[in-house]
């Protein structure tokens, strides 16, 4: 397929730059197989569910991964964007400065002092002097994604961070996970609906353009996960009893579909994926997704394309512009069912 076809006209306008007052109060998109769109709020999402579904949420922590500082020697200004934590004193960065730099150059970033070991692609490998989560609690900021166009505040320190946030290492939310408080997980449970966790830390290549047309030749970036033994056992038991396994956004469902057999039974473990979802994929373990909207030409929208159809996620983009909903990490949300064959949905 070409990434021409994955493309609409979203107005500005409709950039959620903001959260709601209340992480509940989004509206919901309903998606199904066929039949119409309906147009609810998030809390209508307890009369889709059933009793025995399972939701699969992802519970990592989004790190203060944006860092400025300078050059040791030059004083060179420079901008650190971490894209993973390697260990506990390194990690993989984007390097923003007037001049690139070079292997050995020093970065002084508050504090700390930071070593650039190598260049790898568009990344660099950084070795730290103290122990990164310590330096980045202490100078970094937090990293929006760079479609909202203002600085970081007070309230998105809590705001983009899901309330079961646990794992520290994403530079981005798992933006559907944002939706959920504790009193709507807790009714959830209430219903008979089980909640599992995987953790997948989002990178910042989850931003970086499509630079290709013939989408064969992308090269997908990849991302850390983690799936638990307690999560396999609860993925089986929601399959022995009829419900369906729904994953709460593209992170968790990617962690699970990387993880599945050729039958879609799930094996504990931690691994990295680079799984790159396009409409024929097969998928093995997801009936049903809850997800934001996606930028146009993003491999989000392929993802989601892939596994509700083409033609019912253009219809639904439509209808979402149409109906003015709010896009992106703080926008609305859409669930969405399983299409049988994407080409033909």
């Amino acid at each position: 397929m070409r990434l021409s076809e994955f493309d609409y006209e979203l107005p500005d306008e409709l950039i959620a730059h903001h959260p709601m007052p209340e992480r509940t109060g989004s509206r919901l998109l309903h998606v199904p197989d066929d039949g119409p769109l309906v147009d609810l709020r998030f809390q209508d999402l307890r009369g889709l569910l059933r009793p025995g579904d399972l939701l699969v949420m992802n519970d990592t922590r989004v790190i203060k991964a944006r860092l400025l500082g300078s050059k040791r020697d030059s004083g060179g200004r420079i901008e650190v964007m971490i894209e993973r934590i390697t260990g506990e004193h390194s990690a993989l960065a984007q390097v923003r400065a007037s001049k690139p730099p070079k292997a050995g150059t020093v970065l002084q970033l508050g504090q700390a002092q930071v070593s650039v070991v190598a260049r790898a692609g568009e990344f660099y490998q950084l070795q730290f002097d103290q122990p990164v989560l310590a330096v980045l609690e202490r100078e970094g900021r937090l990293p929006l994604p760079p479609y909202i166009t203002r600085e970081p505040q007070a309230p998105d320190e809590a705001r983009y961070q899901t309330v079961y946030a646990r794992a520290a290492g994403a530079v981005a939310a798992p933006t559907a996970g944002l939706h959920f408080d504790q009193p709507l997980l807790d009714a959830l449970r209430s219903d008979g609906v089980e909640i599992a966790f995987v953790t997948l830390h989002v990178g910042a290549g989850t931003f970086q353009p499509v630079r290709v047309d013939d989408l064969s030749q992308h090269q997908m970036h990849t991302e850390r996960y983690e799936i638990s033994q307690a999560t396999v056992e609860a993925v089986a038991r929601a399959r022995a009893r009829g419900g369906r396994v729904i994953a709460v956004g593209t992170t968790s469902l990617r962690a699970l579909e990387s993880r599945a057999d050729e039958a879609g039974a799930l094996a504990p473990g931690a691994s990295e994926t680079a799984l790159f979802i396009v409409p024929g994929h097969r998928f093995r373990v997801v009936d049903a997704l809850l997800t934001n909207f996606h930028l146009p030409r993003s491999t989000l929208l392929m993802l989601v394309s892939a596994f509700a159809g083409v033609q019912r996620i253009r219809q639904a983009y439509a209808h979402a512009v149409q109906q003015r909903y709010r896009f992106f990490s703080y926008g609305d949300a859409m669930l969405l069912t399983r299409c049988a064959d994407a080409l033909a949905c």
